[in-house]
């Protein structure tokens, strides 16, 4: 099912090069993206409701989805259901709150008189997208809103497509798991009109909003795109990937399995096994061919297992193995090799990485506790997934007294003068004197 892409016998300068991608282009949504941006910007309500109905197929009765609403789709979860959210919740919770914030106020004083303090805080509101089509990601609620209510940050609003078997209203699933976290703003509006609501505002409707995240489409991120600069982003990702570095000591059903799970999201959905044992690499293709025919979504896998943003990458050795893992940098990285661990600490580029057999990536989909709003297509190199610090914003207090400013004033004076500005210079001579 994986076509094979054989590096053994060669050498790159840029493996990036060679390496499997979807075509997932961003610049090429914009021409659709900006026009529905100007219209949400220009008249509003009445540009959503239009929108609405031209690409969700229904008009919902409200934009805001009632409190009614919400508790009524919690009273419908199953207990089990209920059960395994509220697990996904509370270690999400545990995991933001006890790893990743870091606000509050501290101080360096770099001399005497001189002081530079440091300040972390949140922003003050944040708009969350869910996707609600091919499927709705109920799980997107609690792994963007968590980090965000640790962090502190003071408004969360919501907003996810509206369903025309659903009334109008999003997916209940992601209505339960709003009520679940306490929050009660939520918006029928799907698409590139959702991150324009939350960009601009809608008068009588929706305030903006100082920073939105969570995944979407090519429209969704082309959206976030343009009015990056407006708010604040989390990142711009496509779709999702999963790379499995793996040698003849793992479980080829096991592996199988784990590359169709992440295929499963969208025809562009990328699925990488990387491998020195030719051997194995036929065991894992031939147990997706098995496995394949008994999932319902078995078109959709075709399309992306099948594609060329997934293979089978043989390397010559560990090394190399490891070379390309980096190169790749992915969204998910599962290590099953005799050494995972250690292999796992030698990785640098990767949103998150699974470790060993008992560590697949649908865990940390739903419940592990860690992220699953990660980096895509190769931006883990420069990039991470979203957590609560990445709701947090800091500021520098500087507080220099008389003595402290010409201790150092001639310097800056100079420093100003040998960039052509004297307005700079005068500013400090002003004080202290030239």
């Amino acid at each position: 099912m994986l076509r094979t892409i054989d590096l053994r016998e060669q050498n790159y300068d840029d493996l990036i090069a060679v390496l499997p991608r979807a075509d997932f282009d961003i610049s090429r949504a914009m021409d659709a993206v900006v026009p529905i941006c100007h219209a949400v910007r220009e008249r509003g309500e009445a540009a959503l409701r239009e929108f609405s109905e031209r690409f969700d197929h229904v008009a919902p009765e409200q934009l805001r989805v009632p409190a009614r609403a919400i508790k009524a789709a919690l009273d419908s979860l199953s207990p089990e259901l209920r059960a395994a959210i509220t697990v996904a919740i509370e270690r999400r919770r545990t995991v933001a709150t006890t790893l990743e914030v870091d606000a509050g106020y501290r101080e360096a004083e770099v001399a005497p008189g001189a002081v530079i303090g440091y300040r972390v805080l949140p922003v003050d509101r944040v708009g969350l997208y869910v996707p609600g089509g091919l499927a709705p990601l109920a799980s997107s609620v609690l792994h963007n809103a968590v980090p965000a209510l640790a962090a502190g940050v003071r408004s969360v609003a919501l907003a996810s497509p509206p369903r025309a078997d659903f009334a109008g209203l999003p997916h209940p699933t992601i209505l339960a798991v709003c009520a679940l976290l306490g929050i009660d703003e939520v918006y029928a509006v799907g698409g590139a009109q959702a991150i324009a609501m939350f960009g601009y505002g809608v008068p009588g409707l929706c305030p903006r909003v100082d920073m939105v995240t969570g995944p979407g489409n090519v429209y969704v991120v082309a959206a976030k795109r343009y009015l990056r600069g407006v708010v604040g982003i989390d990142s711009e990702a496509g779709p999702s990937e999963i790379c499995v570095w793996a040698d003849d000591t793992a479980n080829p059903a096991w592996v199988a399995a784990d590359l169709i799970s992440q295929a499963e999201h969208d025809p562009l959905a990328a699925s990488v096994l990387v491998t020195e044992s030719e051997s194995f690499a036929a065991a894992v293709n031939a147990e997706i061919a098995a496995q394949l025919p008994l999932n319902p979504l078995a078109e959709r896998l075709g399309m992306s297992l099948g594609g060329n943003q997934s293979a089978v990458i043989l390397v010559a050795d560990h090394d190399q193995a490891l070379q390309v893992v980096d190169a790749y940098a992915a969204e998910h990285l599962e290590i099953q090799t005799v050494a995972a661990e250690r292999d796992a600490m030698l990785v640098r580029n990767a949103g998150a990485v699974f470790v060993g057999p008992y560590s697949p990536v649908p865990l940390g989909d739903y419940s592990a506790g860690s992220t699953h709003v990660l980096p895509t297509s190769g931006a883990a190199r420069f990039s991470a997934g979203l957590t609560a610090r990445s709701y947090l914003k800091a500021m520098h207090y500087i507080k220099y007294d008389a003595a402290g400013l010409e201790a150092i004033g001639s310097g800056v004076a100079a420093f100003a003068m040998a960039e052509e500005l004297p307005g700079h210079r005068m500013a400090i001579v002003q004080r202290v004197g030239d």
